[in-house]
Parts: structure tokens; C-alpha cells; sequence
């Protein structure tokens, strides 16, 4: 389970965020649970670091905050335009009991060595790289994995064909038939006739 530091934040307002920022904090509310909403800072650097991690933005994390520990979940994170810069974080306080309703990503495995790949040389499609999923804060997964070892020529993966851990429920709303990998064969390669230029200059005789 990943960790991080966060803390308490005192003054609210654009101004105060603005001032924050320049000294390398970043504004952030943690909620839910039994308790306030409680306004935090985090390191940017940290943070910005923490945020190209994938288990950072899909499994449950571990927030100290004034000398306590509490499971969060990152809900929400707003970035800059144009500069790389965090503007702002929103983390879910979570517990054995907290239902949650997350996208999490899809590891595809195993398509190199699949008859599609391996025989017939087809090329695979990931259409969907993450999936909507419903469970239990304790069984989150970080990832859910796709099997392709089977898979042959032209055809397709969707998503009532994955295999969900035990207690995970795919979101699917009312579309169960949504293609997650379609599998194509590859167009032939077409070879253009070399261009036979005329010498001129064949031919002629000296005057």
C-alpha cells in the first residue's frame, strides 16, 4: 500500500492557494467517512512524482495526517494547462464497510505468444485501456488483467468475456457488449512496380 504525507491546512481562499503553490505545496481536501471534511497541503514535488505512479491513482492509499493514518482513495486531481503543476487533490476517506464505484486500468498479457499473434501475425487492438468497476474498498484491485493467450484471428474481447476477481462487478451501463480488444489481420503489403525510365539517349546515332 502506498504512503503519504499530508497536512493541515488553514487558510482557504484563491489567494491563500496562490501563495501556496509558490512556496511548492498543493491545496487538497480529504472527505467521507464519519468525520469533516478536512482542508490539506501536500509536497508538489512528491505528489507530482506519486501521480505518474498507476497504483497511486487505483488502489488504496495510506494518508498520515496530524500524527494519524487513515485510508484515502485519490478522487479527483486538477492540473495546470500548460505548466506541469498540481492545482489541486480531492482524496475519499475509505473503510472495510465504503462501497466504491472506480475505473481501473487493464493489463493486457500474453497476446505475443497467442495463435493470432504468433501464427497469423494479426495486430491487437486495445479499444478500452480501463474499465468502471464496483466492490468493496478492501478488494479494489489495481489493475485488472486480460488474458489473451487464446486468442485467434479476427475476433473480439468485450466485456462480459473478462474474468473479474472474486467480489469486483463491472459497471457496465447496460452496454456488456462493449469491445475491449478486437483482433485484425494485418492488410497486405503492397509492393509498387519499379518505374522503368526510358534512356533517351538509346538509340541515337552520331551525326
Amino acid at each position: 500500500m502506498m504512503k503519504f504525507v499530508a497536512f493541515e491546512r488553514t487558510k482557504q481562499g484563491t489567494g491563500a492557494s496562490r501563495r501556496l503553490r509558490n512556496t511548492g505545496r498543493t491545496p487538497g481536501i480529504v472527505f467521507g467517512g464519519s468525520t469533516d471534511a478536512a482542508q490539506i497541503e501536500l509536497d508538489h514535488n512528491a505528489l507530482w512524482h506519486a501521480l505518474k505512479k498507476e497504483a497511486f491513482h487505483a488502489s488504496i492509499l495510506e494518508m498520515e495526517l496530524a500524527g494519524a493514518t487513515q485510508q484515502v482513495l485519490l478522487r479527483d486531481v486538477q492540473y495546470h494547462p500548460f505548466k506541469q503543476l498540481v492545482l489541486h487533490v480531492d482524496f475519499q476517506r475509505v473503510d472495510a464497510k465504503t462501497r466504491l464505484h472506480k475505473k481501473v486500468p487493464l493489463h493486457f498479457v500474453n497476446a505475443d505468444t497467442s495463435p493470432a499473434v504468433k501464427t497469423d501475425k494479426c495486430l491487437v487492438n486495445h479499444v478500452m485501456t480501463e474499465i468502471e468497476i464496483e466492490c468493496l474498498a478492501t478488494a479494489l484491485p489495481e489493475f485488472i488483467t486480460v488474458d489473451l493467450a487464446n486468442a485467434t484471428k479476427n475476433t473480439s474481447v468485450h466485456v462480459k468475456d473478462l474474468v473479474m476477481p472474486e467480489g469486483i462487478k463491472v459497471v457496465t451501463h447496460g452496454r456488456p457488449n462493449q469491445t475491449v480488444v478486437s483482433v485484425v489481420e494485418p492488410e497486405p503489403e503492397v509492393i509498387a512496380a519499379p518505374v522503368v525510365v526510358e534512356d533517351k539517349k538509346k538509340g541515337k546515332g552520331k551525326k
